[in-house]
């Protein structure tokens, strides 16, 4: 046991001469890794031809889906290998409400060690599944096992940053999620260069390009998780007035135990805020590339053509330039998750989450008529303001709770609410999917398909609208009396600010700048490379 005591909550209470700046770039090392979920589209038509390497080869008409599924001669479908991304975001949403309570005790270092070995162990199972040419390892390995490590990656750095960063709770979490909504801009090329040096005349190189990425990621992954500090009971920064004392009703000092939120109306309707906003965006940004290829067809080229009457050449120019606009949504997605969630320190969370349903609202209703006019730069243009409204949704949530709820427990109580991205998962993309096949089943033209589903989703913002306008803080007799918080402190392991000075400290000295930048440079320089390629394919859009 003395040999994992540096995994051991009380082992990570920072000393006085700790610099807090040195926390949001561990937590970003995490998000940057597992972030990747979002990217793992790029392995799937080169697993689709995983046997026959230049074609796929189909499996026989009237096989079984048991057989399907142990078959060692025929390749998988895309829509087999496209329940890895359900299972990425339904078992996320498990494993944060199911483990929230057990990381706040555990604390975030050791919640990011079992995330790292899940997500990176995750990716070695899946490799021998492409090697061994069985799915069910690939669903088991990165589904699942992958799925539990991306909900404790995820939740691990929100409670300690809204702990270190009282006075800024909605900038540091953004800089925290925004690393997961920029994962796949740096994994999706790693993993396709990584591919075509591994592919050869009798492999893709997927499951090399598997081991490879499992091993960089659980490499940073652990420095950020080993780099991960609390901050003493009673610390907040120097100066600082608490927000009690500004009069704001809607931001409490007291605290809610995870295990009550169910049974709180509070709870429920901030639930449905995120929710009815995820749902309308997720759906988007899954149909973003044949959206914007359906609306435009020809336009995009400068031809009066629609969609149906291009050839194949042509229809592979828009594509690219499709793939140009789906990178610049995920450009606004992640910068929105910064930008929105700082804007909230300043606005407060009910106004920014207003904000996000109203000027969505107002979108939505517009693209059909701005679709119709062929305007598309406004249309592009909208796209981008509604996904960074769907990043910031994300990232503004977690301070949305730390405000009704109090900050002893947050990070369960956000582990709960993200049953509420899960089941956007489902409802967003089959949404969007369905209503854009019965339009077209029935005769509408598919540069009209849509126009039904933006209404739609400005109908489910309207919902989301009440919903938030519903919120009022949390009544007296859902928070902890001092007996049971003590008792919760306790559980978790928290350490007196006055006490925080013996040999189990993490660091008693003053933080070296050095280590700061050093920090913010590791994340940082991936990051840019990957905002820097993102870019470079956006610009197809504007040509």
């Amino acid at each position: 046991m003395a040999l994992f005591d540096f995994l051991e909550k009380e082992r990570t209470v920072a000393g006085a001469g700790f610099n807090r700046w040195l926390v949001p770039p561990a937590a970003l090392a995490i998000h940057l890794c597992i972030g990747m979920a979002y990217g793992f589209s790029v392995f799937w038509l080169p697993l689709s031809k995983a046997l026959g390497i230049k074609e796929s080869i189909a499996c026989a008409a009237d096989i079984g889906l048991l057989e399907r599924i142990l078959s060692t001669s025929c390749d998988w479908q895309i829509s087999m290998l496209g329940w890895m991304y359900t299972m990425f975001f339904v078992f996320l949403g498990l494993s944060a409400w199911l483990f929230g309570g057990w990381l706040e005790h555990a604390g975030p270092r050791k919640a990011g060690v079992v995330s790292a070995v899940c997500w990176c162990g995750g990716l070695v199972i899946s490799a021998l599944g492409v090697y061994q040419h069985q799915i069910w390892l690939m669903w088991l390995g990165s589904g699942v096992i992958g799925g539990i490590g991306l909900g404790l990656g995820y939740i691990s750095p929100v409670s300690t940053l809204i702990k270190w960063f009282p006075d800024r709770r909605g900038m540091a979490t953004g800089m925290a999620i925004m690393g997961f909504g920029g994962g796949a801009m740096i994994g999706a090329p790693l993993a396709d260069k990584l591919m075509k040096f591994f592919a050869t005349p009798d492999s893709v190189g997927v499951w090399q390009t598997f081991l490879v990425m499992a091993a960089i990621y659980f490499v940073f992954m652990m420095a950020g998780a080993l780099s991960y500090r609390v901050p003493p009971t009673g610390w907040k920064p120097a100066g600082w007035t608490p927000p009690a004392t500004n009069g704001n009703a809607m931001i409490t000092t007291r605290h809610v135990h995870a295990s009550k939120v169910w049974g709180i109306p509070q709870f429920w309707l901030v639930w449905w805020v995120l929710c009815l906003n995820v749902t309308a965006g997720i759906g988007i940004l899954g149909m973003a590339s044949p959206l914007l290829q359906e609306i435009f067809g020809g336009q995009l080229l400068g031809v009066a053509k629609t969609f149906n009457e291009l050839d194949t050449a042509q229809k592979a120019q828009i594509a690219a330039i499709a793939a140009g606009f789906t990178g610049l949504l995920s450009l606004f997605n992640i910068g929105g998750r910064f930008a929105w969630a700082s804007c909230s320190d300043f606005l407060g969370r009910k106004v920014t989450y207003g904000i996000f349903f109203v000027l969505g609202l107002a979108l939505y209703a517009s693209i059909p008529s701005m679709a119709h006019a062929g305007n598309k730069p406004l249309f592009v243009g909208f796209f981008c303001i509604i996904l960074s409204m769907y990043g910031g949704g994300f990232a503004t949530v977690p301070a949305y709770l730390a405000d009704l709820f109090g900050t002893q427990m947050v990070g369960a109580i956000h582990g709960r609410l993200l049953t509420a991205w899960a089941a956007a998962g489902v409802f967003g993309p089959i949404l969007v999917n369905y209503v854009r096949e019965y339009q077209i089943a029935n005769g509408v033209p598919k540069a009209q398909a849509y126009d039904i589903t933006m209404y739609v989703l400005a109908g489910l913002l309207v919902i989301g609208l009440i919903c938030n306008l519903l919120v009022r803080p949390v009544a007296d007799k859902h928070f902890m009396t001092d007996a049971e918080l003590a008792a919760e402190k306790k559980l978790a392991h928290e350490r007196d600010a006055a006490a925080a000075t013996g040999t189990a400290v993490a660091s008693n000295g003053v933080t070296s700048p050095l280590a700061v930048a050093f920090g913010w440079l590791a994340v940082g320089i991936p990051l840019a490379i990957g905002i820097a390629i993102t870019v470079q394919k956006a610009a197809v859009l504007f040509k």
